[in-house]
């Protein structure tokens, strides 16, 4: 019997020993492998259409009411991932909005908050979906909130989480950078990658340093340029360390928005400060307001259940 178990834990010491080589040698063929993962619990599947001859690539999963998600600045579908696991009973469209991730980024074209929201109206086309709730972060609330405006027969609900177009009294640090001519969006190296995340997140999710260098380098580093330039036309501002970010308001949008909003926000955000939330507010007739504790810029991902219970809940129609 001795002599089995003995056996059995050499079995195991060498599985874990190839398994850590392979980590090694083969780091981002175990990140893909991750995130598939990841995808797969939550019942997540990667698709793509085609709208206006361009690629848009998206996850897609579950049944029942629609609910489509929209994603930060420089951030992808696979940010939601996580999070996203915990809407069984719920059908998910997340996209990677255009330019971002891997859906078409064409240089030629402008990435204004119009020509976004029009993209992911002729996505929603595509998809056929008829009324569905909408959520974003950051950048993606900016979308969610305009969309909302504009299409009041479509949305059921919206909820904005950390979204930028609610500018503060007090300046965040990123605002403080800005007007120090210095865009912490504008990802050159590991550095200002490690940097970022520690102005987003007040505790980092938990992942190996190898994957933290893959995200920097893929997702960020090799994307910047193209970065800068949605942001300039976001902005409609020819340079990327212009401070127009703090005038960028959503309030008269908010003022034609007819379905129930949600606010999460965390309390030590560092990029739209806290403050914001009063600018929601005061622009809403029918919101409800969840302020996340000890959480950064993007709830979905630093706390993915509290995150979406709160939306469950909002959903739901619990207080």
């Amino acid at each position: 019997m001795k002599k089995f178990i003995g056996y059995g834990l050499v079995f195991v010491f060498v599985v874990v020993v190839l398994l850590g080589g392979f980590y090694f040698l083969f780091p981002e063929t175990v990140f893909k492998l991750a995130m598939d993962a990841q995808r797969r619990s939550a019942d997540l599947v990667k698709k793509e259409v085609q709208v206006d001859g361009q690629r848009i690539v998206y996850l897609e999963g579950g049944k029942g009411e629609t609910i489509l998600l929209l994603h930060g600045f420089g951030g992808n579908k696979d940010a939601w991932t996580a999070f996203a696991k915990y809407f069984k009973g719920y059908h998910l469209v997340i996209p990677d909005i255009p330019g971002f991730g891997e859906s078409a980024q064409v240089p030629t074209q402008s990435y204004d908050i119009d020509s976004q929201v029009g993209r992911i109206e002729r996505f929603i086309g595509v998809l056929k979906l008829d009324t569905f709730h909408i959520a974003g972060n950051s950048m993606g609330g900016v979308f969610a909130a305009t969309y909302g405006a504009a299409h009041p027969e479509k949305v059921l609900t919206i909820t904005l989480m950390n979204t930028g177009g609610a500018p503060s009294q007090n300046k965040s640090e990123f605002v403080i950078q800005l007007e120090k001519g210095n865009n912490m969006f504008r990802i050159s190296n590991i550095e200002d990658y490690n940097k970022l995340m520690d102005l987003i997140f007040v505790k980092r999710p938990a992942m190996p340093a190898a994957f933290r260098k893959i995200i920097a380098e893929n997702v960020w580093i090799a994307h910047t340029e193209f970065n800068m330039k949605i942001w300039n036309d976001m902005l409609s501002v020819k340079s990327v360390e212009s401070v127009e970010f703090s005038k960028l308001t959503i309030g008269p949008t908010l003022s034609k928005v007819q379905a129930p909003v949600l606010i999460i926000w965390g309390d030590q955000d560092k990029v739209t400060d806290i403050g914001g939330v009063a600018v929601l507010e005061k622009s809403l007739t029918n919101h409800k307001t969840v302020i996340m504790k000890d959480t950064g810029h993007v709830p979905p991902i630093e706390k993915p259940e509290e995150t979406a219970k709160a939306y469950l809940d909002f959903l739901k129609g619990k207080s």
